[in-house]
């Protein structure tokens, strides 16, 4: 599986966004400081996890971003797959074996197939609650 920055930023800022906000607005400048991530960075994840309906905006004084749903009913994989991150741990472009770089699927194919849907599964039985109890 390759796990891009792109989705581990993710995940680390939508964790912080579960701990730090109590219910009120956090802002990406606050997030960016605590987790040492460019802030043009965070505003293009947050504009994807937005459009995904796992965060809303908060405009005006005191305004952020906020969780759209309970942080125990977030999972790590929801927020992966919502930054465009393939879950996946074969080059392959399905699940036939086309986009190999070979003409034909490659012995290993089911091997790392069925290990991307272990990491998925797992990923999408871990939520940011039990990660935000975990960090405390």
């Amino acid at each position: 599986m390759k796990l891009t920055t792109r989705g581990r930023y993710a995940v680390t800022a939508m964790l912080d966004l579960s701990c730090y906000s109590s219910g009120q607005p956090v802002t990406l400048a606050d997030i960016s400081s605590r987790q040492e991530i460019s802030l043009s960075y965070l505003e293009q994840l947050f504009a994807k996890l937005r459009r995904k309906g796992l965060v809303r905006s908060v405009r005006g004084p005191g305004g952020g971003y906020v969780l759209n749903d309970q942080p125990t009913q977030i999972s790590v994989a929801a927020i992966i797959r919502a930054v465009d991150e393939p879950i996946k741990a074969t080059s392959c472009d399905d699940e036939s074996g086309v986009g190999c770089k070979k003409s034909t699927r490659c012995i290993t194919h089911h091997l790392w197939s069925d290990m991307g849907e272990h990491i998925f599964n797992y990923l999408e039985s871990v939520n940011l609650g039990g990660l935000a109890e975990e960090s405390k």
